[in-house]
């Protein structure tokens, strides 16, 4: 019934706590020095609830791994992706909506008219990036572009105006992406 595999199925989970219940049924009777009606209670339910906990786990666990691998079975049209490509260039270039610092996925999949899971697909599949790592490569460029041109401004200023929210995560993602602080860029 178990093989070399490393998870069990539900059917499994099920038949295997049944046989440690009744083990453990039968062992509380065998070892005790005399018949107790509480302890045959007692282990019947310890083992009840020992069963449903793995039975529930194994059907959670299953439902899972079911859910991570069918997470995107089908791949998105060569000429959804170019529209999809399109409509982004235009949204980012002439609106800049990435420096909302309030964008989210749902956001930015209404304001292009598709469906958020179609637009993460995109953004995974094609892009081989995150939605936040998407974004925030937007905004780093916009604080690229700041940085050189209004150099009068603060950098933490900077960091708001291309759409974060702290000054902390501007500067973290500034770093990531580019390998350098914003203030050593700005002075390059």
């Amino acid at each position: 019934m178990i093989t070399n595999r490393h998870q069990i199925s539900y059917q499994e989970t099920w038949i295997l706590s049944v046989i440690c219940g009744v083990f453990a049924i039968w062992l509380s009777y065998a070892l005790s020095r005399y018949t107790s009606y509480i302890s045959g209670a007692l282990t019947f339910s310890f083992s009840f609830y020992i069963s449903f906990l793995l039975i529930y786990y194994a059907k959670n666990k299953t439902l899972i791994s079911v859910i991570n691998k069918e997470k995107y079975i089908n791949k998105i049209d060569e000429k959804l992706v170019k529209e999809i490509q399109e409509k982004i260039n235009i949204l980012f270039e002439t609106r800049k909506i990435y420096t909302n610092p309030d964008l989210t996925l749902s956001i930015l999949a209404k304001e292009l008219n598709i469906r958020p899971q179609l637009l993460s697909q995109f953004i995974n599949d094609n892009l081989n990036k995150s939605f936040t790592q998407f974004i925030n490569e937007y905004r780093i460029d916009e604080a690229k572009r700041l940085l050189k041109e209004s150099t009068q401004l603060k950098i933490d200023a900077v960091g708001f105006e291309s759409g974060f929210n702290s000054s902390s995560t501007f500067y973290s993602s500034f770093k990531k992406i580019t390998g350098t602080t914003p203030s050593n860029y700005q002075k390059t």
